[in-house]
């Protein structure tokens, strides 16, 4: 039998690959603040990420939906931010990439080919110096984002701040290990520290494990009731550096309806950008995620907010590392 030479071999390899990978890569998207400042990927500091995919929700579906939402709405945001005095986008480029694992239009992706196409392209972007914005989509996919910085930084530990109105420390969740409701207990099998904002709702199985492992938690009741709750969650985090993940049903549900498993009670706009920018001014934020936006039919609410939000840490990220 005549026998294949190695080079060849390694061409077909990486063929078979870039076919997969570029499967899971869908068309352009429309760019955040649409067409307002244009940015190309090589001079862009900040590069957002759209990761529409969906496939273990269990309440309201549509989070597939929700970068495209995000997106669109961020054409309505002004370029000027009050609280910076600052019109950021004018000094710092923000690059929309195109999306990735794409299950919309009745696209089938697994949750395997998600998280190896999501720190496959994330990354990317850190090794081309990028300050990475991934926007989901449903939680499971924090896991392969936080494998990726995992990846970059194999000697410099970081902490995985969550704010969410759910544990999702659950071992499995309707046969999956991959479901939305068990990403924090996945980045915490890769050994990663947490501290987790906001929660409101846990099962028996992630209570004990908080207790059995110590885990650093600020309740929703406690931002309700206790004033100094910033100061101890920010004395929680042992890391100089953060990555942020973003559920958005830890903001309250009359800020933010339009979310997949909504919970009454949570973080109010202004506790919690005061929280976010002093996480910036005191560590170093590596990157961050905003997860979970079910847009509402006739409603844009939900979906605007979000895209100020990102709109707050990019300027937060920028004053941080002296782009201004």
């Amino acid at each position: 039998m005549k026998t294949i030479e190695p080079d060849l071999v390694e061409f077909f390899y990486y063929f078979k690959v870039i076919s997969f990978m570029s499967k899971l890569h869908s068309a352009a998207v429309k760019p955040f603040l649409w067409s307002e400042v244009k940015a190309d990927y090589e001079p862009s500091r900040v590069v957002i990420l759209p990761i529409p995919y969906e496939a273990t929700t269990t309440y309201r579906k549509g989070c597939e939906n929700g970068p495209d939402a995000l997106l669109d709405a961020s054409g309505q945001l002004e370029c000027y931010d009050e609280e910076l005095d600052w019109e950021v986008c004018r000094d710092v480029g923000i690059y929309t990439h195109a999306a990735v694992a794409d299950t919309r239009n009745g696209c089938t992706v697994t949750p395997e080919q998600m998280l190896q196409v999501t720190q496959a392209t994330v990354s990317k972007l850190i090794e081309d110096g990028k300050f990475a914005i991934a926007l989901g989509g449903e939680h499971s996919i924090t896991a392969g984002v936080v494998e990726a910085y995992r990846q970059a930084y194999p000697d410099e530990p970081f902490t995985v701040v969550q704010i969410d109105a759910h544990g999702d420390l659950r071992q499995e969740y309707e046969g999956s290990i991959h479901n939305h409701a068990c990403v924090m207990r996945r980045i915490l099998d890769m050994g990663m520290p947490s501290v987790q904002i906001g929660i409101r709702s846990i099962c028996i199985e992630e209570a004990d494990l908080i207790k059995e492992k110590q885990l650093p938690v600020i309740w929703a009741s406690e931002i309700a009731t206790q004033p100094d709750w910033m100061e101890r969650a920010i004395a929680s985090i042992k890391t100089p550096r953060v990555f942020l993940t973003i559920d958005l049903d830890g903001i309250d549900p009359t800020i933010i309806p339009g979310v997949g498993t909504p919970e009454p009670g949570g973080l109010h706009w202004y506790p919690l950008i005061t929280f976010l920018r002093r996480v910036f001014e005191t560590h170093q934020v590596i990157g961050f995620d905003v997860m979970e936006l079910a847009p509402i039919v006739d409603s844009v609410v939900s979906e605007f907010t979000a895209a100020k939000l990102v709109y707050k840490l990019i300027g937060y990220q920028a004053i941080a590392q002296g782009w201004n």
